[in-house]
C-alpha cells in the first residue's frame, strides 16, 4: 500500500550566486517561453500553467476559467503554503526546477555542510602531519620557488590556510602521483638549469653547454604544468632524469 505524502509548505530559492531582489518565474506556456512536460505514461509533451483557481498545473486538465497569477521570488526566496498544492506541484514539474531554482532541504543542506566540514578537517588534518620536506614540496607546488624564502613556521601556517579554504583541490595535490615532478619542475626553474625567454613563451636549456630551445608555451597555459607534461612523453622522460640528477648535485650546472 503506497504511503500518502504528507502535506507541509514548502520553500524554494534561485539557484545564483548573486540573486535578485524580485524575480518573476515564467508561470505557462508560450511561443516565446516553453513550459513542457514530458508524460512518460502518455508519452506526449504536456503545457503547464500554473492557475490557483485550479486542481491541475497541466493546461489540458484546467477548465476555461483559469485565474493565473505570477510566482515572485522575493530576495531569491518564495514560500509555498501547504494550502496552495497546485503550485507546489507546478514547480516540481517546471523546467526550472533544478536549473533556476530548487527546493530547500534542510536536512540535505546539513547532510552537504557535514560532509565539506568533515573534508575540511581531513585536509587540515593531512596539512598538520606534513613532514617538513613534504610541506615544503607542497608549498612550492603551490606557491613558487618563494617559498624556499619562508620560515617552516610561515609554510605551515599558509598550507593550513590553504588546506581549509581549498580542501578538495589540497588532498587531490597530495595524492598527485606527478607531485614530485611538479615540485622538482619548480627547483629546476628556480635553480637556473631551465629558463623562460621571448616574454615566458619559449622554455630553454640553461646549462653550460646547451642553450637550446626545448619547447614553446601555448598561450594561456602555465610554463610548469607543460614542462611537467613534456617530462612524461618519451621525449621527455631522459630530459627529466638529467636535470634531476643536476637538482640533486650529482652534476654541476653553471647558471648564465
Amino acid at each position: 500500500m503506497k504511503t500518502k505524502q504528507k502535506v507541509v509548505a514548502k520553500s524554494y530559492r534561485l539557484k545564483r550566486d548573486v540573486a535578485p531582489l524580485s524575480l518573476m518565474l515564467s508561470s505557462h506556456h508560450s511561443h516565446r517561453s516553453p513550459l513542457l512536460y514530458f508524460d512518460e505514461e502518455k508519452g506526449i509533451n504536456r503545457p503547464l500553467r500554473y492557475a490557483r483557481n485550479q486542481k491541475s498545473p497541466f493546461e489540458d486538465e484546467q477548465d476555461g476559467n483559469a485565474i493565473m497569477e505570477p510566482i515572485i521570488f522575493e530576495d531569491g526566496f518564495l514560500r509555498v503554503e501547504r494550502s496552495n498544492q497546485v503550485l507546489q506541484e507546478f514547480l516540481s514539474y517546471h523546467p526550472g526546477n533544478g536549473q533556476i531554482f530548487e527546493e530547500i532541504n534542510n536536512a540535505k543542506d546539513a547532510a552537504e555542510e557535514l560532509e565539506m566540514q568533515e573534508i575540511i578537517l581531513d585536509a587540515q588534518l593531512l596539512a598538520r602531519e606534513l613532514s617538513t620536506s613534504k610541506l615544503e614540496m607542497v608549498c612550492r607546488v603551490l606557491m613558487g620557488a618563494t617559498a624556499d624564502k619562508m620560515s617552516t613556521a610561515e609554510l605551515k601556517r599558509d598550507i593550513l590556510i590553504y588546506a581549509r579554504n581549498n580542501p578538495e583541490e589540497f588532498i587531490d595535490i597530495l595524492n598527485d602521483p606527478a607531485l614530485q615532478m611538479y615540485d622538482d619542475v619548480v627547483q629546476i626553474f628556480s635553480k637556473g638549469l631551465l629558463s623562460l625567454r621571448n616574454k615566458n613563451r619559449d622554455v630553454y636549456f640553461n646549462l653550460k653547454d646547451n642553450k637550446t630551445k626545448i619547447l614553446t608555451v601555448p598561450f594561456g597555459e602555465d610554463a610548469n604544468d607543460i614542462i611537467a607534461s613534456y617530462f612524461q612523453t618519451d621525449d621527455g622522460i631522459e630530459t627529466y632524469k638529467l636535470l634531476k640528477q643536476m637538482l640533486k648535485g650529482n652534476t654541476k650546472a653553471k647558471k648564465s
